[in-house]
């Protein structure tokens, strides 16, 4: 009886330990958007993989700036501007992410009529990630190497007007809604290399510098290359030409 009971103590030792034990990987796996958010405000590195990541992940620090912010008709009269921008210091690394909320460098605010952006100063690296809601770049400025490959935007997103000042990389990635990379700069190069577009991809009046890599390159209803300039030639004449 007694080997009985030291057995089953054991047991249920092992067990609980083991119960303890995944809980803590489980909750491991999960990361608050505003956790990351502190320590980009702390200017510390953002390295992450294999995590799902809940709430907005704001870049722009929207929420903070707002109340502190002159009403619109200070910054109206006097000919102020109405864009706030932010500058990640960071360098920034996802891979594996799943983004369950928004992922903002981009929001205008109806009610204050402000525009909030945000630029990234080092590395930015989204690699094999999942954004289930909306991702905002429009008029972000990225520094240096920018990396979405792999990842698959599952609802709005835009490029609009951003500046990629190093290699930018789109290889691999898939978007359910339209692709807009309307007005982007790509200073040195990207790659769409068997990127997939479930809609339409917009690249009018886009500029390329350097490698335009589009092999594979999947777009299932139209592609609108109207005044796109890729190393001084229209999307057209590119083409033909390589």
């Amino acid at each position: 009886m007694k080997n009985l009971r030291t057995s089953l103590s054991s047991k249920l030792f092992l067990f609980t330990v083991l119960s303890v034990f995944a809980f803590s990987a489980h909750a491991q796996t999960t990361v608050k958007a505003s956790d990351i958010m502190e320590a980009l405000k702390s200017g510390k590195e953002i390295k992450y993989e294999n995590v799902t990541v809940t709430g907005v992940l704001d870049f722009t620090f929207m929420d903070e700036k707002l109340p502190d912010l002159p009403r619109r008709r200070s910054w109206w009269s006097n000919g102020g501007d109405n864009t706030v921008n932010e500058v990640i210091e960071s360098k920034i690394s996802f891979q594996n992410v799943v983004f369950e909320d928004h992922v903002l460098a981009y929001f205008h605010d109806d009610r204050s009529e402000y525009t909030f952006t945000a630029d990234f100063e080092n590395d930015v690296l989204f690699k094999n990630c999942t954004f289930r809601r909306d991702a905002m770049f429009k008029y972000s400025e990225f520094e240096r190497d920018a990396s979405f490959e792999g990842s698959s935007f599952e609802e709005e997103s835009t490029f609009k007007y951003a500046e990629f000042s190093e290699v930018a990389n789109f290889a691999n990635t898939k978007f359910d809604e339209d692709g807009v990379f309307k007005y982007s700069k790509f200073r040195r190069g990207v790659s769409f290399a068997s990127a997939r577009f479930e809609r339409s991809l917009d690249m009018k009046y886009t500029e390329v510098r350097g490698d335009f890599d589009i092999k594979d390159l999947f777009v299932r209803w139209d592609i609108d290359t109207k005044y796109t300039d890729i190393n001084g030639r229209g999307f057209a004449k590119y083409m033909l030409k390589n």
